[in-house]
């Protein structure tokens, strides 16, 4: 294909096919091209996928062809909990990212997605299978348990792309925190009524009002820190190392006592601005 050069206003002969290929790059729009932020997504999902594989391999099926392997079962477990773990991750960094540098137009769909598959499908199905494989437990009651999680975290997703909360803040349990706590209920071993009951729960505070923190500065930190611990302490209980079955548990009691206490440092910071947003009002109206 003979072109115009625009400097020397000389025609040159340009293969067609990298005229082509230029047009095809310069047509591509933006939001098909991934960012850094994109591909931390991704990697997000990947790991939700990678949880339901491992709770179904290394649980579900020996349990049902009869062939079970407590020592296996256990690791199993303990991987896809580390995959939901790590699926937090990705999700805690990659909107770091996408603050610091370019995000691209479909980060916000891939989020909601991946969110969906780590924080909604993953812990969703592991109450389902602990329901099938807990002596006792009731497969069909958990199954309708497992639904609740799910649906929980899809309307909570909904709504996070639909409505606009203040800087800072969260309405309703955000989906991570969610997951990790719905599985370190199951993970607590208690009797089946109070962990239906607990898994209940989680889902309500995910879909509620109640107000929790973004993971921003220190928070951030601290929770990547308590997410470095619990990989530590599932390890651990995984190879039965002396004393790690107790420290899970009591890992998963604080990720529960977290669940419901953080929430009221928020309610109390607000309450305090308001009294002192009210006492500066006072103050201005005084002669």
């Amino acid at each position: 294909m003979t072109v115009l050069d625009p400097d020397t206003q000389a025609a040159t002969w340009v293969p067609e096919a990298e005229v082509e290929a230029a047009d095809d790059a310069d047509d591509m729009p933006l939001s098909t091209r991934l960012s850094i932020a994109d591909t931390l997504t991704l990697g997000n999902a990947t790991c939700g996928f990678m949880a339901v594989y491992f709770t179904t391999t290394g649980v579900l099926i020996p349990h049902l062809s009869g062939n079970e392997d407590g020592g296996m079962a256990r690791h199993s477990a303990a991987t896809a909990v580390m995959l939901m773990l790590l699926a937090s991750v990705f999700d805690l960094f990659d909107g770091l990212v996408a603050r610091k540098l370019r995000s691209s137009a479909m980060g916000a769909e891939l989020d909601n997605l991946s969110d969906l598959i780590s924080f909604g499908l993953a812990p969703a199905y592991f109450v389902l299978v602990w329901g099938m494989v807990a002596d006792d437990a009731h497969q069909r009651v958990s199954a309708v348990a497992a639904v609740v999680v799910l649906l929980a975290v899809v309307l909570r997703l909904a709504r996070f792309s639909c409505v606009t909360m203040k800087d800072g803040m969260f309405q309703g349990m955000p989906s991570p925190f969610g997951a990790l706590t719905v599985v370190s209920v199951v993970l607590l071993g208690l009797p089946f009524v109070p962990t239906l009951l607990a898994i209940v729960g989680v889902a309500w505070l995910m879909v509620s009002r109640v107000e929790y923190p973004k993971p921003r500065g220190r928070l951030a930190v601290a929770m990547l820190s308590w997410i470095v611990t619990s990989m530590g302490l599932l390890a651990a209980w995984a190879f039965e190392a002396p004393g790690g079955e107790l420290l899970l548990q009591t890992a998963c009691s604080l990720q529960l006592v977290m669940g419901a206490v953080i929430p009221l440092f928020a309610t109390a910071r607000r309450v305090n601005t308001f009294r002192d947003n009210r006492r500066e009002a006072r103050a201005a109206q005084l002669p």
